[in-house]
């Protein structure tokens, strides 16, 4: 191959890299892992941003100790600037089993707050189980 043909691969290479616009300028949120009560939560923001409609949380939790029944639409709330907001909605794995995954989806917040606190309570924990990021 010609040192033109590779340095040319590279320039497109790195065109479809910085094409990615939005996507690769949206803050990558760390996911956060609760494991108490026998039971792994693990909640990761995958769609955070000022200006889309719906937020999303991937939510992954793993138990042998007893079914995973909680309805999660029902269970779990949103906390920013002190105010509560219920999912829009559940994608994902029905109640029931000891593997559950999938997408809580809330309606974006406009303004954007600094941070964000996501609540899940199970049944049995005495407490709801926290997840934060920080937006801002």
């Amino acid at each position: 191959m010609s040192r033109q043909f590779l340095t040319g691969l590279a320039v497109a290479a790195l065109c479809l890299v910085s094409a990615g616009g939005a996507r690769a300028r949206e803050p990558a949120f760390a996911p956060q892992v609760n494991n108490a009560q026998g039971v792994k939560v693990t909640v990761t923001p995958r769609n955070v941003a000022k200006d889309v409609q719906t937020w999303d949380f991937e939510v992954a939790m793993e138990t042998h100790t007893h079914p995973l029944d909680d309805a999660l639409e029902s269970s779990s709330v949103l906390i920013a600037d002190g105010k509560q907001y219920p999912p829009s909605g559940w994608e994902g794995a029905p109640p029931g089993g000891h593997h559950r995954k999938g997408v809580l989806h809330f309606k974006a917040i406009a303004p954007q707050p600094a941070s964000l606190e996501l609540q899940i309570r199970l049944t049995g924990d005495p407490a709801p189980r926290s997840f934060e990021w920080r937006l801002k």
